[in-house]
C-alpha cells in the first residue's frame, strides 16, 4: 500500500473478511491553488488544518504551496491550532465546510464557510461564500482595504471641510448662512459620490 499513502484507504469489512478497498483522494482546483498564492504574496500566511493522514495532507499542501500544515485533525485539535495561531493578538480567519469544522470557525476571530458546506458551518461561520472558489476571498480583501481607504478619505475631507467652514466663519470671511450651507451640503454629496467608487470594485481574480 505504499504507492498508495497519499490516498485516504477506507475498508469494507463483512463478518472477518475485507469485501472491498476504497482509495479516496482529494483534488485541488486550479482557482484555490491561484488563491493561496496571493495570499501569500499579500502577506497573509497559510496554514492548512485537516483529518487527513500524514501522507495525503503532505500531498495536497506541495499542490497548494502551503508550508506549514498539520494532519489527522480531530475538531477540538483544529480548535486547539487556532488557539496556538491567534497568540500575541494575531488575527485568525478559519475557512471550512465541515461538521467538523464547525468549532473552529466559531473559535476563529473571522469564520468563513463555503457555500455548499453543511447547514452547521453556515450558520457558525460570519461569512459565507456563495461561490465555492477560494478566489472570492482574495477579491474579499482587496474590497475591504479600498473600502477603508475611502471611509478614511471622506473622513479626512469631512473634517477639513468642517473645520475651514468655521475658520472661514471666524474670520468672517464668507457669509455664513448661504455660502456655509452649500459648503457642507456640497461636501456631503462629494462624499457620496467618493463611497459609489465601491460599485466600480471587479473581482481581480473571478
Amino acid at each position: 500500500m505504499e504507492k498508495h499513502s497519499e490516498k485516504t484507504i477506507i475498508f469494507i469489512k463483512k463478518s472477518k473478511e475485507i469485501v472491498a478497498v476504497f482509495l479516496l483522494k482529494d483534488t485541488l482546483r486550479q482557482d484555490s491553488v491561484e488563491a493561496i498564492q496571493t495570499l501569500n504574496k499579500l502577506g497573509i500566511k497559510t496554514v492548512m488544518l485537516t483529518g487527513d493522514n500524514q501522507s495525503a495532507a503532505t500531498a495536497i499542501a506541495r499542490e497548494a504551496h502551503i508550508q506549514e500544515f498539520y494532519a489527522n485533525c480531530l475538531p477540538e485539535d483544529k480548535v486547539t491550532h487556532l488557539k496556538q495561531l491567534s497568540k500575541n493578538n494575531q488575527k485568525v480567519a478559519m475557512i471550512g465546510d465541515g461538521i467538523n469544522d464547525a468549532p473552529a470557525l466559531a473559535t476563529a476571530n473571522l469564520g468563513i464557510a463555503m457555500g455548499a458546506g453543511s447547514d452547521i458551518a453556515l450558520e457558525t461561520a460570519d461569512i459565507v461564500l456563495m461561490k465555492n472558489r477560494l478566489t472570492k476571498i482574495v477579491n474579499a480583501i482587496h474590497l475591504s482595504k479600498r473600502m477603508n481607504r475611502i471611509i478614511k478619505q471622506n473622513i479626512v475631507f469631512s473634517i477639513a471641510i468642517i473645520l475651514s467652514l468655521i475658520a472661514s466663519n471666524f474670520l468672517l470671511l464668507i457669509d455664513m448662512p448661504p455660502l456655509g450651507v452649500i459648503g457642507h451640503e456640497g461636501s456631503t454629496i462629494l462624499v457620496i459620490l467618493n463611497g459609489l467608487r465601491l460599485l466600480t470594485f471587479s473581482d481581480t481574480l473571478g
